[in-house]
């Protein structure tokens, strides 16, 4: 066996990336690759001496055996993975696109030059990352300071190569959800078929570094970003204060609220107590603060379906006129995306808060005080996927019970400076990658005219 992770999990071409291994064989190489359409080889390391470490818990720095290697200046920006072969078999030609072991996902950022920026949700990867023996969602590892429940980034694991907490897609199984291989390859994968040129960051590189968005006309989440620090929010609030554009091709968006603790090595997040959740965004908590201002929607008003083929109608279109529609022939009322495998609507939703659906005639009405959530004033559903009462949950909202009102993923767009689009739905990277006409052309209308291109 053989696993390993960075010590960062992003680099510049030209700086050194620190891997951090363990291996019982007696020495191993990495074979760096560039993830575009697959897994493309770059480099291949000179053999190293192996050596084994045991593995830590979850919340700690394994510290394992650190080599250093030289990231060569001319490679291009983006996301790469560092496969670590032994002696014990040929390389695979082509590395899969996830694997348990022997594999760590890493980022070599650009100069900052290209209008279009990726965001890596390494945050969301670590949360669910069951090396060490738990996460958030199992065994967690309780901090005093801050409170809450804390994981290490520096572990094996984080997108790949490490064990993974929740249960298989029961529309795909060749990766668990949370993980690169799920939902941002697939995107990825389709930016490089379309000839979208974008660079790429972590989500902790914004923590650090709020300038990385400087000079960007469009920033990219894609499928389930859930875990944001203060400073990565505020930051991508200000650059679209400024004028920046951001497309949130996925949901369960900004749900949780992260502290970055042990100068950057771990993460802490309060889910539940006996007086509640600490971390949540909206009023009832410290926070204070609803994530809808950031994207427009949320997960309070939207839902989840994690087991199990999910029924839905698909999303019912509002405003067929607008420019996110243009050239789909969609007509006001009519439903798309419902016989896709998975449906457009699911795995886990966001939404706006809706007044009113007329299952009929497929249009909703926007609540007329849905600035009391946080929605923006500006913010116009164009497509609205209710969710029926099947749905494994519907979360309580201010003010309503548990599953009260109604619940929907909602694709819609405002403007506070610059515009902010969201699909409002987890599963969008997997449709676009199955070809689906629609889908696609709604992609492209958002990015290129979001580029201004």
């Amino acid at each position: 066996m053989i696993r390993g992770y960075p010590r960062d999990a992003s680099v510049a071409p030209g700086r050194k990336l620190v891997l951090h291994v363990s291996t019982d064989a007696p020495r191993f190489c990495v074979a760096f690759h560039r993830f575009v359409e697959g897994f493309e080889p770059m480099m291949r390391s000179a053999w190293l001496p192996g050596r084994d470490a045991a593995p830590r818990g979850a919340a700690e720095d394994w510290d394992w055996p650190a080599y250093e290697l030289e990231i060569p200046r001319g490679w291009p920006p983006g996301v790469y993975a560092a496969w670590l072969e032994t002696e014990h078999g040929p390389p695979a030609p082509r590395p899969p696109l996830w694997a348990d072991h022997g594999a760590a996902l890493f980022v070599v950022r650009g100069a900052g030059t290209r209008p279009l920026l990726y965001k890596i949700p390494l945050a969301t990867y670590h949360a669910y990352n069951l090396m060490g023996g738990g996460c958030f969602y199992d065994r967690p590892v309780r901090s005093e300071t801050p409170p809450g429940s804390k994981v290490s980034l520096r572990r094996p694991g984080g997108g790949i190569g490490g064990e993974v907490w929740g249960a298989v897609d029961d529309y795909d199984s060749s990766s668990p959800r949370q993980t690169f291989a799920h939902w941002d390859a697939r995107f990825i994968r389709w930016l490089a078929r379309t000839g979208h040129a974008a660079e790429f960051c972590t989500d902790l590189d914004i923590h650090r570094d709020p300038d990385l968005l400087s000079g960007r006309r469009l920033v990219l989440s894609v499928g389930h970003d859930e875990y944001w620090s203060e400073a990565t929010r505020d930051a991508v609030e200000r650059y679209v204060a400024r004028g920046g554009n951001v497309a949130f091709f996925g949901a369960n968006v900004c749900w949780w609220r992260i502290h970055v603790v042990d100068d950057g090595a771990a993460i802490v997040c309060h889910q539940g107590g006996p007086r509640g959740a600490f971390d949540h965004w909206w009023p009832e908590t410290g926070a204070n603060r609803p994530e809808d201002a950031l994207t427009g929607v949320s997960y309070r008003h939207g839902g989840g379906w994690w087991d199990g083929r999910r029924d839905t109608r698909g999303f019912a279109v509002q405003a067929p006129e607008h420019w996110v529609l243009a050239g789909t022939g969609l007509r006001r009322g009519e439903r798309f995306g419902a016989r896709c495998s998975p449906p457009l609507v699911g795995y886990e939703c966001d939404g706006a808060p809706l007044e009113a659906f007329d299952e009929a005639t497929g249009l909703a009405v926007l609540a007329e005080r849905r600035e009391r959530w946080g929605t923006p004033a500006s913010f116009r559903a164009l497509a609205v996927g209710v969710l029926g009462d099947g749905w494994q949950e519907l979360p309580p909202r201010e003010a309503q019970p548990a599953r009260g009102g109604i619940h929907a993923a909602t694709l819609g767009v405002f403007r506070n400076g610059g515009t902010v689009f969201t699909a409002g739905t987890t599963d969008w990277a997997q449709v676009l990658d199955t070809g689906e006409p629609r889908v696609e052309r709604i992609t492209r209308n958002v990015i290129e005219c979001l580029l201004g291109t």
